[in-house]
């Protein structure tokens, strides 16, 4: 191959870009003459074969092209035809690449018998013999002997504490910043256990709206158990009163001049 290469004067490629004709024979013979368009362009494979692109008339494949792949052995060797195929063009509609099912499920996707298996290396959990870095859970591995058979890692718990906070129960929420006061100074905020205890607990306050869920220390809302109202009157009420409807009147006597 590379003694062609450096030999060629360039009668090789010509001759096969010059094999429109056979190209388009053999795809009519292929798929039918009704089927194959105008020519539409070649494409150099390698030193030794080219393709030769026609456009496809066929129905539901807007934009697609017959491609003819030709060949021959030498600069003084026919033409042949390797094969024909249907494939797409700059413009045609294809289906959208494919991704796997467990990376298509999005939160909320999960339904009543459901089943979403993790994967065998999902890097939020670790086996539970590993040190997880967490106190809570190896507590808890101690006292069992030995745990769950999986654990949280602490890639997982990163990524949880990153969406909890960015989340409708997070120091950012449009609750959040009009509220009086934040989740961390509130009676009912219950505090998790292990390395998330710093930054996020449960609200369990039955008239919040983040009643039984994960809340930001930040998070605040207007259910606060040490907000205050101040108790005033509806009737606006100066602090000194007049009455002028009734006056006493006192004349003033004249005060002799002095001498």
């Amino acid at each position: 191959m590379t003694l062609l290469l450096t030999l060629d004067d360039g009668s090789v490629q010509r001759a096969l870009r010059d094999a429109v004709q056979l190209a388009r024979d053999a795809a009519v013979a292929d798929v039918g003459a009704e089927q194959v368009g105008p020519h539409a362009g070649v494409v150099r494979e390698d030193a030794m074969s080219a393709s030769h692109l026609f456009e496809a008339n066929l129905s539901g494949y807007d934009g697609w092209r017959w491609s003819v792949t030709v060949a021959t052995a030498g600069a003084d060797m026919p033409v042949t035809v390797d094969e024909v195929a249907l494939i797409p063009g700059p413009d045609a509609l294809v289906a959208p690449h494919w991704v796997p099912w467990e990376r298509r499920i999005r939160p909320g996707d999960l339904g009543v018998g459901d089943i979403f298996p993790t994967t065998a290396d999902d890097p939020r959990v670790v086996p539970g013999y590993l040190q997880s870095d967490d106190p809570a859970v190896e507590e808890v591995a101690h006292e069992a002997g030995l745990g769950r058979a999986h654990v949280m890692s602490r890639e997982g718990r990163l990524e949880a504490a990153s969406r909890w906070r960015a989340g409708e129960f997070g120091p950012r929420s449009d609750m959040a910043r009009s509220a009086p006061a934040a989740c961390g100074t509130c009676a009912f905020y219950l505090p998790l256990a292990g390395s998330l205890r710093a930054a996020f607990g449960v609200c369990g306050n039955e008239f919040g709206p983040a009643d039984g869920h994960v809340v930001n220390t930040e998070y605040g809302c207007g259910a606060h158990s040490e907000v205050e109202v101040e108790q005033v009157s509806s009737v606006p009420v100066a602090e000194l009163v007049y009455d002028d409807s009734l006056l006493d009147m006192e004349a003033l006597s004249e005060q002799p001049a002095e001498q």
